[in-house]
């Protein structure tokens, strides 16, 4: 069967279960698991159902919303970034974008994004590709900001990013980094941490850092330099700390290995959102930013079985959920 074949059986399973919605935890698919969400005051309503709004065969990572309700999220497989519109129609936003694996928008609509280049296993490229990862913007102008740290050793795989709203962006690659507009490389920290998601409060004075089963904070500088480095909260026994996002009360949302946990802007740990796979990225969108969207782990393939590749291949599918909130996400930025 051709790819094109298979991606068609795939479009009209989806089809079925775009109908069908999400109604209950005895009507799970191939590869989720049971997600009863249970109230939490103020941000999600007990018995809040998750919906499918998108799946597919490669990844959708690094996701942020848009100021039109939809989302944006990063495919580094197929060198794009990709639009869900609020009605869940999906399209191309750019191209050739050297296989960006995370974006972030601020609020002047600067598109930044890590790109992993040569670094994915499961990305078919030349032997001979001779491409650095780099922290870039690539709208409204393409422009690279850096590809190496300050002693000239190249990034590696760069994994999450997020804008600083001055025209630089902080970054995550084995460490926390920040790179300035004029492509200045600093240390937030790279001692005793194992980053992944990065973000910044609404106020954008306190910076957040993902360290597997905590989360770290940092005090924001004026000039975007970093000092305090302290333990935020913790995800109340959950690991595996990825993505995260904030709602317009400072809260901050964290995907673990179960589910999105919240705490509060002091860092106490409010529950978690249990997910129907495990979760990677989020962002609040939708017409009025109370819908969260997030992209979980695996897919449905046409047999109605969880999509499988051949051995030494990495399974890169990806599904799309998104839920209603009480919470709002800030409107101050996109994400």
């Amino acid at each position: 069967m051709s790819t094109k074949q298979t991606m068609s059986l795939f479009t009209c399973l989806l089809a079925t279960l775009l109908t069908t919605g999400r109604v209950s935890a005895q009507q799970l698919l191939a590869g989720e698991r049971a997600a009863v969400v249970t109230a939490i005051p103020g941000v999600i309503a007990a018995g809040a159902k998750w919906e499918i709004v998108w799946a597919d065969f490669e990844t959708a990572d690094g996701i942020v919303g848009t100021p039109d309700g939809g989302v944006l999220f990063a495919q580094e497989q197929t060198d794009t970034i990709r639009k869900l519109d609020a009605s869940g129609k999906e399209f191309v936003y750019v191209k050739d974008t050297n296989a960006a694996g995370a974006v972030s928008l601020d609020a002047q609509g600067r598109l930044f994004a890590v790109q992993r280049a040569c670094t994915d296993t499961a990305r078919a490229f030349s032997t001979a590709c001779q491409e650095l990862p780099t922290v870039s913007m690539l709208l409204p102008e393409r422009r690279m900001l850096a590809n190496s740290f300050k002693d000239g050793r190249p990034f590696g795989r760069v994994n999450d990013v997020m804008a600083d709203g001055k025209g630089g962006a902080y970054f995550t690659v084995g460490g926390a980094f920040h790179v300035s507009a004029d492509g200045v490389v600093s240390t937030v920290e790279d001692q005793n941490l194992r980053s992944n998601g990065i973000m910044l409060s609404p106020d954008g004075r306190t910076l957040y850092v993902t360290n597997d089963t905590v989360v770290l904070a940092f005090d924001v500088q004026p000039d975007g330099s970093t000092r305090n480095r302290r333990d935020f909260g913790g995800l109340n026994g959950d690991s595996g700390g990825d993505g995260m996002a904030v709602d317009s009360t400072g809260r901050l949302y964290v995907t673990g290995n179960l589910g999105v946990h919240v705490l509060s802007p002091e860092g106490k740990h409010l529950g978690m959102i249990p997910t129907p796979r495990r979760p990677i990225t989020l962002a609040f969108s939708g017409p009025d930013k109370k819908t969260l969207y997030v992209p979980q782990m695996g897919a449905v393939g046409p047999d109605g079985k969880p999509w499988a590749t051949r051995e030494g291949i990495r399974n890169t599918a990806m599904t799309i959920y998104r839920i209603s909130m009480l919470a709002e996400g800030y409107r101050g930025r996109p994400k």
